[in-house]
């Protein structure tokens, strides 16, 4: 099995008739999924979506795939294809569109228009969009497409087969085999079987749950659980939080409560956008008369009520948080309300949902979560899925995708249990430069692919040095001290004065530091040291040492010298 070799070069370019695949993100992370395949000069993206940040972010809002190794080479993009409407999937598309704004947009009818409303909010508009269903084929350049239905936790989820000179790769996006789907709409392993027949060169396969014996639990197992939830709780209000985008699970939700005569209210700004749309072209039954403004919920008894809510994964923003915080505009948690977190923990977010549960129990609420009921099934295939897709595709060579390196190697374990040739499962990273020459797959090179942050306005600015300042200054505080030298004599003339954040509110436990810091001055000018920045190191050491010594603490330190 091919494995990560932290000594990779830039690779060579790519040989006659070979295929190249690099991944810019969501290999050695659950997000950030996006991947480039390279042939006869000519490029074709397939998704382009964010990471969410997590605690080691400070003031990120989001984290992009990094479009450095193509931005040169954008002119030579064929099409960017999305495979589904999830934001890990689509969510940086309007940045990509920032530098080429004409990158033909592929993908199905749901997808696009989740895509297109989030391209109104960037203000981008005229793109060129082609809407694709399953079984269809489509030609970009030398790259021709067909598209093939697979069940997620999103309708109108898609695979795709690319078909070049140098053989298929079948890119399976997100999935699962979901045998009883809301929608009908099974994952179609009889075209999977056909394209294995007529030859799978590369398989990229779908990581996220590959550690997981089995099959994934069918998501109309949730009805019961919901329905139990509804009647245990008849005179509560219930509060429902999942993904703005899991249409499945808003429908089961949305039938509770017609069930049970209840009236709905979505909360969060993204969930009204996004089940409006799906309303509008047919994804969504919501019954007559049902939906209800947010606002009215307070002249209507608690057990006719429900919201759904986003922010089922803790975001600092999202309306679940504000809840929990007490910050929303209109809603406050009363004692006795039920919360049910519908959704699954993506990894790096546990922190934040417990955080959210916590705060929601400590002002009274019952949550009901994936850890004490079955409120939530993933969308994602489950070993026994993955063993089965293998089997019936039977690909020459496959290269996980799509999770974190745990997931990829379980994913890589379980190709090679079925036969493929060790030498032929590439588990690659973030940058790793794939390519498929004579009908084989290997690992030739690397580019340099980094997070790119988002913070408020600026792309790209926030580095990782910035970030270990924000979390030092978060954690640790931060103390600056101010002193005024004679230009002439160099003795100290006012200070220090010494100021503090997040460390001791209290300014006189400095009073024992003025001390040290004016002879250390004294001493490094009577040693001949006049410049400002060398003085200020001096003070530094001096403030790092006592603080570090006396209060185990390591804050940030900001010192001034200042001549008159």
């Amino acid at each position: 099995m091919s494995h990560a070799h932290p000594e990779l070069s830039a690779p060579a370019p790519l040989p006659k008739g070979g295929l190249r695949v690099i991944a810019l993100g969501g290999l050695g992370e659950v997000g950030r999924n996006m991947t480039v395949f390279e042939y006869d000069d000519r490029l074709l993206i397939v998704d382009c979506g964010v990471l969410f940040p997590e605690e080691n972010h400070p003031g990120v809002d989001l984290i992009l795939p990094d479009f450095e190794a193509i931005r040169d080479r954008l002119d030579k993009v064929e099409a960017l294809v999305l495979t589904h409407g999830h934001e890990d999937h689509i969510g940086a598309t309007p940045y990509l569109l920032r530098e080429r704004h004409d990158i033909p947009l592929v993908g199905s009818q749901l997808t696009l228009a989740l895509l297109d409303s989030k391209l109104r909010e960037h203000r981008i508009k005229d793109t060129v969009r082609h809407i694709v269903a399953e079984g269809e084929t489509i030609a970009f350049g030398p790259f021709e497409l067909e598209f093939v239905a697979v069940n997620h936790s999103i309708p109108d989820a898609l695979a795709v087969a690319i078909k070049t000179g140098a053989g298929v790769a079948l890119h399976t996006g997100d999935f699962k085999m979901d045998q009883l789907p809301l929608d009908g709409r099974i994952t179609d392993l009889r075209a999977f079987a056909r394209l294995g027949e007529a030859g799978v060169d590369l398989f990229l396969t779908d990581s996220t749950n590959a550690e997981v014996p089995g099959f994934t639990t069918a998501e109309k197992n949730i009805a019961p659980v919901l329905d139990r939830v509804f009647h245990t709780r008849q005179n509560q209000r219930i509060i429902v939080a999942c993904f703005a985008s899991h249409v499945h699970r808003v429908q089961q939700i949305l039938d509770a409560a017609a069930e049970h005569g209840r009236k709905v209210a979505y909360v969060g700004r993204s969930m009204v956008r996004n089940m409006g749309i799906a309303r509008d072209l047919g994804y969504l039954n919501v019954p007559p008369d049902l939906l209800v403004d947010p606002k009215e919920l307070a002249t209507l008894p608690p057990g006719k009520v429900v919201m759904i809510s986003t922010g089922s994964q803790g975001e600092p923003m999202s309306a679940l948080s504000r809840i929990a915080q007490r910050n929303h505009n209109f809603v406050t948690i009363e004692e006795g309300d039920c919360v049910v977190l519908a959704s699954s923990l993506i990894p790096g977010n546990e922190n934040s949902v417990y955080r959210v549960i916590n705060g929601l129990t400590a002002l009274g609420a019952n949550v009901v979560h994936k850890g004490n009921a079955l409120v939530h099934v993933s969308g994602h295939a489950s070993a026994g899925e993955l063993l089965y897709c293998y089997n019936i595709v039977k690909p020459k060579n496959v290269l996980p995708v799509h999770g974190e390196i745990r997931h990829m190697h379980a994913n890589a374990e379980l190709a090679r249990m079925t036969g493929v040739p060790a030498d032929r499962v590439v588990v690659a990273q973030d940058g790793f430069v794939v390519d498929l020459v004579d009908g084989k797959a290997s690992i030739t090179g690397k580019v340099d692919c980094g997070y790119v942050f988002v913070d408020g306005s600026s792309i790209g600015d926030i580095t990782e040095s910035d970030l270990k300042d924000r979390r030092i200054l978060g954690e640790e505080g931060f103390i600056s001290v101010i002193v005024v030298i004679d230009s002439q004599t160099g003795k100290v003339l006012s200070g220090p004065e010494i100021h503090a954040r997040g460390f001791a509110e209290d300014d006189e436990i400095f009073d024992q530091i003025r001390g040290p810091i004016v002879d250390a001055l004294d001493k490094a000018i009577s040693e001949g040291v006049n410049d400002t920045y060398q003085l200020q190191q001096n003070i530094r050491r001096v403030v790092g040492r006592w603080v570090s010594g006396k209060h185990r603490r390591r804050p940030m330190i900001i010192p001034v010298v200042l001549e008159a």
